[in-house]
């Protein structure tokens, strides 16, 4: 007959393996390495259309574009470290005039007959751009000390689309643009893409329907990375 009384219990004790500290160091490392591609691949994507854009522009095909300016390669960024200012003295920052394709025209304040001539083409060019025309910023730069006229300056500071008017010394602005080789700084229109690169020059007394054909073939290219206002 089986003894019905309750017999002990045992438990038999096995060791815990200790955590093997070099895997989870390269675990770690695999979680970093990986966030890190991550974001590349993201920045990448982002970046994939301007990259396209310009590529397009420069590359593919060169021998068939027929640009009227003069594209500067590679394209000059806007010094950080140039000293701009509004005309009430107050500095601007470069980086302010970013986010739009800016239409650049150069002068002293005492602006005369072919200065005026500049400003009244720039003004037609970005009307003549239609809808695509608020992708487009007009900058006059003077590159002297004196005051406006004026009459000239309720002018270009007039709505619906004001002239930006800055002002920069003609020693340091010589440092960033270059006139074509036989003309001055100001005989010329300058176009600086959203980026704050000097991308093109156009020629001393330009044909406005062979400058807006430029304009129209950059706004396109750059259409689906570029958008009106900063």
């Amino acid at each position: 007959m089986t003894d019905p009384s309750p017999q002990p219990l045992t438990l038999a004790v096995h060791s815990v393996p200790a955590p093997d500290l070099a895997d989870a160091e390269q675990a770690a490392r695999r979680r970093t390495w990986g966030g890190r591609v991550r974001l590349l691949v993201i920045f990448a994507l982002c970046a994939a259309p301007v990259i396209a854009s310009y590529l397009a522009f420069y590359v593919v095909r060169p021998q068939a574009r027929t640009n009227y300016g003069a594209l500067v390669e590679p394209p000059r960024p806007w010094p950080a470290e140039m000293p701009l200012a509004a005309l009430d003295g107050t500095a601007v920052a470069p980086a302010s005039l970013h986010g739009q394709w800016l239409l650049v025209t150069v002068g002293p304040a005492g602006c005369g007959e072919a200065c005026e001539r500049r400003l009244f083409l720039q003004r037609q060019l970005r009307e003549m751009l239609g809808r695509e025309r608020d992708r487009v910023d007009k900058v006059w730069i003077v590159t002297d000390a004196a005051p406006l006229a004026p009459a000239l300056r309720s002018a270009v500071e007039a709505a619906p689309a004001p002239v930006t008017v800055l002002r920069v010394p003609a020693e340091a602005l010589a440092r960033w643009l270059e006139p074509a080789s036989g003309h001055a700084l100001e005989d010329h229109l300058y176009l600086v893409d959203p980026r704050g690169q000097w991308l093109m020059r156009m020629p001393a007394d330009a044909d406005p329907n062979r400058v807006r054909r430029d304009l129209d073939r950059l706004l396109r290219a750059s259409a689906s990375w570029d958008r009106p206002g900063r």
